[in-house]
């Protein structure tokens, strides 16, 4: 059976030492990659350097997600999906508060690779308004993806996830993907408020949740699988398997774990459910979420969307 990573990022910093190898996108500035630690991640990652470990980790087709908010890395994206059998699906980014942001969408979906496009993602956890959801042209603006028949990744931080909770109440006809559960505090060990918070954001039927992103919140010092599994059991209790999806957050696990491991993490953490429960982690849910279809070789047809409400 086909196996999806729902989640993984390339890109081509301006910082990189050397000349732009080959052709390519352009280099554009990550400041993020200035942080303390991040100096593993100082360099280009591209889909040749991810499908060597993908392959060998069975994963046959994935989800390119989005990195700065340039549109112009989402049109390359669009551009590398069409042209790469890996990638079943981006989610770009767009300024969801522009007046004109319908058309971007449109302009998206003309160029190269726009049938790839399956769902929108902003920098939510680093807007400093824990309320930034909540703004009437944000609003506005996810109503507009809902529209466009699209998906919307919700990428926030624990604090945040009381703005996320009222924003996926009012938008019942909106697919939300909550990005690395929310970034819980797992090198804490702390499971509330966040915990409580979950379960209350999984009441809503048509918010999916990613299964990612854990061993970079997890204590360097203690990667373990008992220090992962309470909160993979939160959230795979509180959606259900039919609403978690695997997503390596490759490459920003690398400093914390190689891809084989955040795979093998994940199989682990899932090894209790069933076989059919499983290849949803794996597989079904992401296809249901981003409306990806059942093969990496055909491409998304015409009518292929997000599926909405899950009842």
């Amino acid at each position: 059976m086909s196996r999806i990573d729902a989640h993984h990022h390339v890109w081509r910093p301006a910082s990189a030492p050397g000349p732009a190898p080959g052709p390519g996108p352009r280099r554009r500035v990550h400041t993020w990659l200035d942080a303390p630690g991040m100096a593993p991640l100082r360099r280009d990652f591209t889909m040749a350097d991810l499908a060597p470990s993908a392959l060998a980790a069975g994963i046959d087709r994935t989800v390119l997600v989005q990195v700065l908010p340039d549109l112009d890395e989402t049109a390359e994206f669009l551009s590398l999906a069409a042209a790469d059998y890996l990638v079943a699906g981006v989610v770009g980014w767009a300024d969801l508060t522009s007046d004109g942001f319908a058309d971007t969408l449109d302009a998206l979906r003309a160029a190269p690779g726009g049938d790839h496009l399956v769902g929108l993602r902003h920098l939510v956890q680093s807007e400093p308004d824990p309320g930034w959801l909540n703004r009437p042209d944000v609003r506005r603006g996810l109503r507009t993806v809902a529209q466009a028949n699209l998906a919307y990744d919700l990428l926030v931080l624990p604090h945040q996830l009381p703005a996320a909770i009222s924003t996926v109440r009012e938008l019942p006809e909106l697919t939300f993907v909550l990005d690395h559960l929310a970034k819980p505090p797992i090198a804490t060990g702390a499971l509330q408020p966040w915990a409580s918070l979950i379960r209350e954001l999984s009441a809503q039927p048509q918010v999916f949740c990613k299964l990612s992103g854990m061993v970079t919140e997890a204590d360097r010092n203690d990667r373990s699988l008992a220090a992962l599994r309470p909160y993979a059991d939160v959230v795979l209790d509180a959606f259900g398997p039919q609403r978690v999806m695997f997503g390596s957050d490759w490459p920003v696990c690398l400093p914390a774990a190689s891809y084989a491991e955040v795979v093998g993490a994940a199989e682990a953490l899932t090894a209790g459910l069933t076989p059919a429960e499983r290849s949803q982690v794996f597989s079904t849910t992401a296809e249901r979420a981003y409306g990806l279809g059942e093969s990496d070789q055909q491409g998304r047809s015409a009518d292929d969307g997000p599926v909405g409400v899950v009842r």
